[in-house]
């Protein structure tokens, strides 16, 4: 079991968004995803998550708000445990990066990147600024094949089926 943190930084209408394209045996591989890692020995998520965007931007974190646990459970990788945030902003500009390439990104343009399926919909709930929320992903592989939102599973893939 791991506990992680993931955090989507806003600036106006865009997220800063890291683009994992150097690690090689990277999990998240060329999927964009927001900033974050995985919690040390005796940190609280807080405290992961501002040292996480301190190591990948250089930056100190801007009015952090936590919005939502996300379940993974994944016949890969077992089962992780998400803290996921927003944040109002950095104070300084984001360096380089040595897990990927960090972008600010539209607001609009999120969906049309190579996302995990599961995040496009914790983003929806970002956008209809849901009040916190407890969202469990289950997947096979890279494909999801169920998701709940506060206990109530709202999509089952069927064995064999396709969507």
């Amino acid at each position: 079991m791991r506990i992680t943190t993931l955090c989507y930084v806003e600036r106006g209408d865009q997220y800063l968004m890291l683009h994992r394209v150097v690690k090689k045996n990277d999990e998240n591989r060329d999927k964009w995803i927001g900033i974050g890692g995985h919690v040390e020995e005796g940190e609280s998520p807080d405290e992961c998550l501002r040292r996480e965007v301190r190591e990948e931007t250089g930056c100190e974190l801007v009015a952090p708000k936590f919005r939502g646990l996300v379940t993974f459970v994944s016949d890969r990788w077992g089962t992780e445990y998400m803290c996921l945030y927003t944040a109002a902003g950095l104070d300084g500009e984001p360096r380089e990066c040595d897990e990927g390439v960090l972008e600010w990104v539209g607001k609009n343009r999120i969906a049309s990147l190579n996302l995990w399926e599961g995040d496009k919909i914790f983003f929806r709930l970002l956008e209809q600024d849901a009040p916190f929320f407890s969202l469990k992903l289950r997947y096979e592989g890279e494909t999801l094949v169920e998701w709940a939102l506060d206990g109530e599973t709202k999509f089952v893939k069927e064995p064999g089926r396709d969507g």
